[in-house]
Protein backbone atom coordinates (compact mmCIF):
# COMPACT_ATOMS: atom_id res chain seq x y z
CA UNK A 1 0.00 0.00 0.00
CA UNK A 2 1.19 3.53 -1.23
CA UNK A 3 1.14 6.14 1.80
CA UNK A 4 -0.52 9.16 1.16
CA UNK A 5 2.23 12.06 0.24
CA UNK A 6 0.61 14.20 3.33
CA UNK A 7 0.93 11.17 5.70
CA UNK A 8 4.54 10.82 4.28
CA UNK A 9 5.87 14.49 4.81
CA UNK A 10 4.61 14.28 8.43
CA UNK A 11 6.86 11.45 8.82
CA UNK A 12 9.40 12.49 7.16
CA UNK A 13 9.38 15.67 9.13
CA UNK A 14 9.51 13.90 12.23
CA UNK A 15 11.89 11.35 11.54
CA UNK A 16 14.02 13.78 9.56
CA UNK A 17 13.47 17.40 10.47
CA UNK A 18 15.05 19.50 12.75
CA UNK A 19 12.61 20.99 15.30
CA UNK A 20 12.84 24.41 15.36
CA UNK A 21 15.41 26.21 18.31
CA UNK A 22 13.31 29.08 19.68
CA UNK A 23 15.83 32.31 20.70
CA UNK A 24 14.37 33.63 24.11
CA UNK A 25 15.88 37.22 24.72
CA UNK A 26 15.09 37.99 28.55
CA UNK A 27 14.88 41.95 28.65
CA UNK A 28 14.27 44.57 31.36
CA UNK A 29 15.68 47.56 33.28
CA UNK A 30 18.68 46.89 35.91
CA UNK A 31 17.90 45.22 38.98
CA UNK A 32 14.55 43.42 37.63
CA UNK A 33 15.79 40.40 38.57
CA UNK A 34 16.26 38.73 35.22
CA UNK A 35 19.68 36.67 35.79
CA UNK A 36 18.23 35.42 38.29
CA UNK A 37 15.28 34.38 36.73
CA UNK A 38 17.75 32.92 33.79
CA UNK A 39 19.16 31.77 36.06
CA UNK A 40 16.31 29.60 37.49
CA UNK A 41 15.81 28.66 33.97
CA UNK A 42 18.84 27.30 33.37
CA UNK A 43 19.36 25.46 36.48
CA UNK A 44 15.75 23.63 36.52
CA UNK A 45 16.40 22.33 32.44
CA UNK A 46 19.85 21.78 32.53
CA UNK A 47 21.31 21.65 36.31
CA UNK A 48 23.97 24.59 36.14
CA UNK A 49 23.15 28.31 36.29
CA UNK A 50 23.81 31.23 33.42
CA UNK A 51 25.99 33.52 35.02
CA UNK A 52 26.63 36.08 38.24
CA UNK A 53 23.70 37.74 39.64
CA UNK A 54 24.51 41.07 41.95
CA UNK A 55 22.53 43.75 43.45
CA UNK A 56 25.37 46.05 41.91
CA UNK A 57 23.26 47.74 38.60
CA UNK A 58 24.52 46.60 35.53
CA UNK A 59 26.36 43.05 36.60
CA UNK A 60 25.20 41.76 32.94
CA UNK A 61 27.12 44.07 30.88
CA UNK A 62 27.38 41.37 28.16
CA UNK A 63 24.40 39.00 26.41
CA UNK A 64 25.11 35.48 28.25
CA UNK A 65 23.80 32.36 26.49
CA UNK A 66 22.84 29.14 27.42
CA UNK A 67 22.14 26.78 24.33
CA UNK A 68 19.73 23.90 23.63
CA UNK A 69 17.58 24.25 27.23
CA UNK A 70 14.42 22.28 26.69
CA UNK A 71 11.51 23.09 28.73
CA UNK A 72 8.40 20.80 29.33
CA UNK A 73 5.20 22.26 29.57
CA UNK A 74 1.42 21.10 29.29
CA UNK A 75 2.78 18.32 26.93
CA UNK A 76 4.65 20.14 24.68
CA UNK A 77 8.94 20.28 24.67
CA UNK A 78 10.22 23.78 23.70
CA UNK A 79 14.09 23.65 22.47
CA UNK A 80 15.61 27.56 23.76
CA UNK A 81 18.85 29.18 23.22
CA UNK A 82 18.16 31.28 26.34
CA UNK A 83 19.66 34.99 26.33
CA UNK A 84 20.14 37.23 29.40
CA UNK A 85 20.41 40.40 28.03
CA UNK A 86 22.38 43.47 29.83
CA UNK A 87 19.79 45.63 31.88
CA UNK A 88 18.44 48.86 29.49
CA UNK A 89 18.70 51.83 30.64
CA UNK A 90 18.26 55.67 29.34
CA UNK A 91 21.22 56.85 31.30
CA UNK A 92 24.05 55.35 32.78
CA UNK A 93 26.33 57.61 35.02
CA UNK A 94 29.75 56.16 36.39
CA UNK A 95 28.66 57.97 40.25
CA UNK A 96 26.11 55.57 40.66
CA UNK A 97 28.65 52.96 41.09
CA UNK A 98 30.40 54.72 43.63
CA UNK A 99 27.45 54.17 45.57
CA UNK A 100 28.41 50.62 46.18
CA UNK A 101 32.34 51.16 46.98
CA UNK A 102 33.42 51.18 43.86
CA UNK A 103 36.58 53.04 43.32
CA UNK A 104 36.26 55.92 40.52
CA UNK A 105 38.05 54.41 37.66
CA UNK A 106 36.32 50.83 38.23
CA UNK A 107 33.09 52.88 38.22
CA UNK A 108 33.84 55.07 35.14
CA UNK A 109 35.13 51.20 32.98
CA UNK A 110 31.57 50.03 34.65
CA UNK A 111 29.65 52.53 33.19
CA UNK A 112 31.57 52.41 29.89
CA UNK A 113 30.90 48.50 29.73
CA UNK A 114 27.21 49.00 30.39
CA UNK A 115 26.44 51.42 28.15
CA UNK A 116 28.01 49.24 25.25
CA UNK A 117 25.86 46.29 26.99
CA UNK A 118 22.73 48.28 26.39
CA UNK A 119 23.61 48.66 22.56
CA UNK A 120 23.92 45.15 22.22
CA UNK A 121 20.85 44.72 24.06
CA UNK A 122 19.47 46.13 21.42
CA UNK A 123 20.94 45.12 18.17
CA UNK A 124 19.91 41.35 19.66
CA UNK A 125 16.20 42.73 19.15
CA UNK A 126 16.99 41.12 15.40
CA UNK A 127 17.74 37.65 16.75
CA UNK A 128 15.35 37.11 19.18
CA UNK A 129 12.01 34.76 18.47
CA UNK A 130 10.19 35.49 22.08
CA UNK A 131 11.02 37.88 24.71
CA UNK A 132 10.46 37.76 28.70
CA UNK A 133 10.02 41.29 29.63
CA UNK A 134 10.95 41.30 33.26
CA UNK A 135 9.96 43.74 35.50
CA UNK A 136 10.02 44.63 39.27
CA UNK A 137 6.40 44.31 41.02
CA UNK A 138 7.72 47.12 43.55
CA UNK A 139 8.38 49.49 41.04
CA UNK A 140 6.45 51.95 39.00
CA UNK A 141 5.79 49.49 35.65
CA UNK A 142 5.38 52.73 33.36
CA UNK A 143 9.18 54.04 32.98
CA UNK A 144 10.40 55.53 29.36
CA UNK A 145 12.49 52.33 29.60
CA UNK A 146 9.81 50.11 29.91
CA UNK A 147 7.72 52.15 27.35
CA UNK A 148 10.48 51.61 25.11
CA UNK A 149 11.53 47.86 25.43
CA UNK A 150 7.96 46.79 24.47
CA UNK A 151 7.89 49.42 21.87
CA UNK A 152 10.48 47.91 19.98
CA UNK A 153 9.15 44.03 20.80
CA UNK A 154 6.08 45.45 19.02
CA UNK A 155 7.50 47.15 16.27
CA UNK A 156 9.20 43.62 15.28
CA UNK A 157 6.29 41.92 15.95
CA UNK A 158 8.18 39.47 18.76
CA UNK A 159 5.44 37.93 20.81
CA UNK A 160 6.43 39.62 24.50
CA UNK A 161 5.81 38.21 27.79
CA UNK A 162 6.13 40.23 30.84
CA UNK A 163 6.90 39.00 33.94
CA UNK A 164 6.06 40.77 37.07
CA UNK A 165 9.05 39.12 39.19
CA UNK A 166 9.71 40.03 42.93
CA UNK A 167 6.21 39.08 44.27
CA UNK A 168 7.53 38.12 47.51
CA UNK A 169 8.45 41.43 48.35
CA UNK A 170 6.13 43.18 50.97
CA UNK A 171 5.51 45.82 48.49
CA UNK A 172 4.87 43.88 45.82
CA UNK A 173 2.09 45.56 43.13
CA UNK A 174 2.04 43.28 40.35
CA UNK A 175 -1.04 44.45 39.36
CA UNK A 176 0.27 47.77 37.85
CA UNK A 177 1.96 46.10 35.58
CA UNK A 178 -1.42 44.40 34.46
CA UNK A 179 -2.73 48.00 34.34
CA UNK A 180 0.22 49.50 32.18
CA UNK A 181 0.73 46.49 29.72
CA UNK A 182 -2.90 45.10 29.28
CA UNK A 183 -1.93 43.90 25.67
CA UNK A 184 0.44 41.29 26.87
CA UNK A 185 0.06 37.96 28.96
CA UNK A 186 1.36 38.47 32.26
CA UNK A 187 3.26 36.27 34.69
CA UNK A 188 3.63 36.76 38.33
CA UNK A 189 6.56 35.20 39.79
CA UNK A 190 9.32 35.61 42.12
CA UNK A 191 12.29 34.34 40.32
CA UNK A 192 14.58 33.90 43.66
CA UNK A 193 12.26 31.66 45.46
CA UNK A 194 11.12 29.66 42.75
CA UNK A 195 6.98 30.96 43.22
CA UNK A 196 4.84 30.32 39.86
CA UNK A 197 7.90 29.81 37.93
CA UNK A 198 5.76 26.73 36.20
CA UNK A 199 3.08 29.14 35.48
CA UNK A 200 5.91 30.77 33.17
CA UNK A 201 7.16 27.49 31.59
CA UNK A 202 3.29 27.39 30.68
CA UNK A 203 3.21 30.84 29.41
CA UNK A 204 6.16 30.32 27.23
CA UNK A 205 4.70 27.15 25.82
CA UNK A 206 1.72 28.45 24.60
CA UNK A 207 3.13 32.11 23.17
CA UNK A 208 6.80 31.15 21.66
CA UNK A 209 7.03 30.99 17.96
Amino acid sequence: MVMPWKKFVKWFKGMFGKRKIIRLGLYGPPNSGKTTLANKISVDWTGEPLGPASEVPHETREVQRKEHVVVESDGRKIEMNLLDMPGIATKIDFEEFLEYGMSKSDAQKRAKEATKGVIEAIKWLENVDTALVVMDSTEDPYTQVNITIIGNLEARDIPVIIVANKIDLEDAEPEKIREAFPQHPVVEISGLKGDHVDDLYKAIAKHSR
